[in-house]
């Protein structure tokens, strides 16, 4: 062995970042983008996204899109992250819907971002955990919705 040289050998580390859906998530904003850049995003990339989802999922994805379409017809419907998404004029995300098998979550969302017009006061909700829809949470979303448009 020469001398100054070290017996020990370098152990790779384990990388902990991004989980594989994560990494899925990631790669499919990026083809949203190229659909988006080529003019092929919308409606029919999120019936595609929705009919992809399992079961309960995929019921509480197609009320959602039919709450949103009928109380904020000037959003547009995209897919943000491979999940449905309901974008401004600007082009700006309003509102989405992430399923629970996306991430294996107990629960879906519905979450709202900064472009969403939902302040009150110094702080309010933004993301809301969704098991089951009903009329009550159908008429809430509804209530959201349009208020995130006003």
């Amino acid at each position: 062995m020469a001398k100054g040289k070290s017996t020990t050998t370098k152990v790779a580390k384990k990388y902990t970042g991004l989980s594989a859906d994560e990494r899925a998530a990631a790669k499919a904003r990026v083809k949203e983008l190229k659909a988006e850049a080529e003019g092929k995003a919308g409606e029919n990339a999120v019936q595609q996204a929705i009919a992809e989802m399992p079961g309960l999922d995929r019921s509480m994805a197609k009320s959602l899109h039919a709450i949103v379409k009928e109380n904020a017809p000037t959003l547009t419907p995209k897919t943000w992250y491979g999940m449905p998404a309901y974008a401004n004029g600007e082009g700006k995300v309003v509102c989405f819907y992430q399923s629970a098998a996306k991430f294996k979550t107990r629960y879906a969302t519905i979450g709202f971002t900064d472009s969403a017009n939902l302040d009150d006061g110094n702080m309010w909700p933004n993301y809301y955990a969704l098991k089951k829809l009903g009329a009550a949470e159908e008429a809430k979303i509804a209530a959201l919705v349009k208020k995130a448009v006003s």
